[in-house]
């Protein structure tokens, strides 16, 4: 915890606190081991429905035509939507997973926070490219959740096709294929930033900026801030998790005077230790009465969920009033967070505080995790 950065320790813990909110939609809460209650929080959890889903397709794997139609998909691709693939299926057992994975997107919409609409969400790909070679010379594949990298756990579950476990090393691919079961991380963020841009602005908390035109400062178009450059040194993702999905909390006070939160998807930053020239939009001036603004860098867990992500971002940022001059959101939100909040969510990447509009130059993170260079930009009104 970096003691100078309290508005990143704020969002963070906003952040955190999403699952709390809604104990059977994202992680479980703790509950007495062997409970009912606790058995019926896992299996609503994504992790929990990822598990499941991965031990009901090992058992399918038992049909040898199945198995030779899950391995072609496999081969063929890095990553291959699972709903698709069992709907598509020739095979009788594919045929009968399909039923079984359609309420397994379903229920991870819902774990989410996600709308009904978010569609199939569950792909497949193979843990590690170098199992390729021994997938096509007919080995046996095991098949796995895709583990997280939030529990210091050194090993994971994975299923034969009898259904039997095998505990696998977190810290190096294994000599036996291994297909994981995942969650489409750049669609999930694109849906649950949406979420979150609903559900603020119906809290009067994200109102539309205004247009380019709507006032004397913006009569020729309007400023923004643009990132050109980004590098981050951990992007808190395992060897088996494969691309980040990174999103950005831009949090300032909007021109009503209420605080406000907007959402910045970076579908592009991907790797670590990478250097990426996006020329992105960060800040949009127009929104914002000061010319001062903070960023709170985040990579999606699996079991985030969106809505109840916004919901707690609402309740802090409501007690929050305008001073007459721009300061730090830090110590409100911290007040309004209650201790029993801070479970694992979001995994933090880096923040960045009091961009200015004039900001230019390479600005490194608060968390020494990364920096990006960024320039004011003016774009005309057409």
């Amino acid at each position: 915890m970096i003691a100078s950065t309290p508005l990143r320790t704020a969002l963070i813990g906003v952040a955190l606190a999403a699952t709390a909110l809604v104990p059977l939609q994202g992680t479980a809460l703790a509950a007495p081991s062997g409970t009912a209650t606790a058995a019926t929080a896992a299996a609503s959890s994504v992790s929990g429905i990822e598990d499941a889903t991965a031990l009901a397709l090992a058992r399918s794997l038992a049909d040898p035509d199945w198995n030779r139609e899950v391995r072609r998909a496999a081969l063929a691709a890095d990553s291959v939507g699972l709903g698709a693939l069992a709907d598509d299926a020739t095979a009788p057992a594919g045929r009968k997973l399909a039923a079984r994975i359609t309420a397994a997107d379903r229920g991870v919409a819902a774990a989410k926070g996600l709308g009904s609409d978010a569609g199939s969400l569950l792909r497949l790909g193979l843990a590690d490219a170098s199992m390729k070679d021994r997938l096509a010379s007919g080995a046996a594949p095991l098949v796995a959740a895709a583990p997280s990298d939030d529990d210091g756990a050194a090993t994971f579950t994975a299923y034969d096709s009898r259904g039997a476990a095998h505990e696998l090393p977190l810290d190096s691919a294994t000599d036996r294929p291994v297909y994981l079961v995942d969650i489409d991380g750049a669609k999930a963020v694109a849906e649950g930033l949406k979420v979150i841009d609903k559900t603020l602005e119906a809290k009067g908390l994200g109102l539309p900026a205004p247009s380019a035109g709507t006032s004397l400062s913006a009569a020729s178009g309007i400023d923004t801030t643009r990132i050109d450059s980004v590098r981050l040194g951990d992007v808190e993702e395992p060897f088996f998790k494969g691309d980040a999905e990174i999103f950005t909390l831009v949090t300032g006070f909007g021109k009503d005077g209420k605080p406000r939160v907007d959402t910045v998807e970076m579908p592009y930053l991907n790797d670590e230790d990478t250097t990426y020239y996006p020329g992105q939009v960060l800040v949009n001036w127009s929104s914002y009465k000061y010319d001062m603004a903070d960023a709170v860098m985040m990579e999606d867990d699996g079991d985030t969920n969106y809505q109840a992500l916004a919901k707690a971002i609402a309740a802090v940022l409501l007690t929050i009033t305008d001073q007459g001059a721009y300061i730090p959101l830090v110590d409100a939100l911290l007040d309004a967070i209650p201790t029993n909040w801070w479970t694992d969510d979001p995994d933090y990447v880096d923040s960045w505080y009091t961009l200015a509009r004039t900001s230019s130059g390479q600005r490194n993170g608060a968390a020494g995790n990364g920096w990006m260079t960024v320039s004011p930009y003016h774009v005309p009104e057409l």
